[in-house]
This record gives C-alpha cells, sequence and structure tokens, in this order.
C-alpha cells in the first residue's frame, strides 16, 4: 500500500520536476554566457585592445559556427584575425545538454577597445533540442551591453530547429 502511495505520488511530481530541471540547464547556461561576454568586454575596455567570443571544440581556436554548446572561448585579438592572439584567456566546455545558436551570420562577438560591439546586435538563444518553450536569449547591442532576456517566439523556434 506504502509503496503504490509512493509510486502516484513520483508518478505525478516527475513531470514538474524534470521541467524545472530542463529549465535550470538553460539558466545556468544563460548565466555562464552573461558572465563570459561581461568579462570579454572587461578584457577589451581595461585592456585597450580587441576582445572576441568565440564557440570553440577545442578551447584554444574559434570555430566557424553559430552553434556554442559544444564550448567557447575568450580571447585578444590584437592582428583582427578573429583568432585569439597567444591562446584562449578564458574557456568553457559548453553545455552539451542544451542547444544554442547565435544569430544567423554571427560567428562571434568581437568587443572593440571601447566596449563596444562590432558588428551589428547579436542575440544567443538557448533551449533544449526541439523544445521552444523555455527558450532563453542574450542579447548583446552595438553600445556593448549585454542582457538576458526570454526568447521572442521566432529565436526560440530557430534554437528549437536546429540540427
Amino acid at each position: 500500500m506504502v509503496t503504490a502511495l509512493v509510486a502516484v505520488l513520483a508518478g505525478i511530481a516527475a513531470p514538474p520536476l524534470s521541467r524545472l530541471l530542463r529549465r535550470n540547464e538553460i539558466r545556468a547556461a544563460q548565466a555562464d554566457f552573461i558572465g563570459a561576454l561581461q568579462y570579454t568586454r572587461a578584457l577589451a575596455a581595461q585592456g585597450g585592445v580587441r576582445a572576441l567570443f568565440c564557440p570553440s571544440t577545442d578551447g584554444a581556436h574559434c570555430s566557424d559556427d553559430v552553434r556554442w554548446e559544444r564550448g567557447w572561448l575568450v580571447g585578444r585579438d590584437r592582428d583582427h584575425d578573429n583568432q585569439p592572439d597567444g591562446g584562449a584567456d578564458r574557456s568553457g566546455p559548453g553545455h552539451r545538454q542544451v542547444t544554442i545558436v547565435s544569430t544567423e551570420g554571427r560567428r562571434q562577438v568581437r568587443f572593440q577597445a571601447d566596449g563596444s560591439a562590432g558588428g551589428n546586435n547579436i542575440t544567443l538563444t538557448f533551449c533544449h533540442p526541439g523544445r521552444a518553450e523555455q527558450a532563453l536569449s542574450v542579447f548583446v547591442s552595438r553600445s556593448g551591453r549585454v542582457r538576458g532576456t526570454h526568447a521572442d517566439a521566432a529565436h526560440a523556434d530557430a534554437c528549437a530547429k536546429a540540427i
């Protein structure tokens, strides 16, 4: 009897718990990226150099990809070749349970010596594969401001459909 009651209660609690765990994975990835982007901006502004934040599969070189869940790196780019000079200042292993995609055509975020972000605005979107609900975004404006937000429908759908 007690075993049956525990089984019923576990069956009721499991779906909300799994949703909570998925949401926390996405939030952790978003917070990780916000911190890394703020670090990259500070590196550029305090060092008076161009700094970049990019996807990386080896932690040493930028990947030519809009997928970020395999890992990322932060580095100084004095020679403007879109690769870190003398290795990465910081790198992260990625979040393999979460799909992370950037705005189409934006394969890295570059901060100039004044703290502004080169190029256009960029949005990084975080979701679980095939799931648009609960998607979050990190938005970097041209002025260099980094902020986290809920993903809009278009970015959430694109993230969920990314392969």
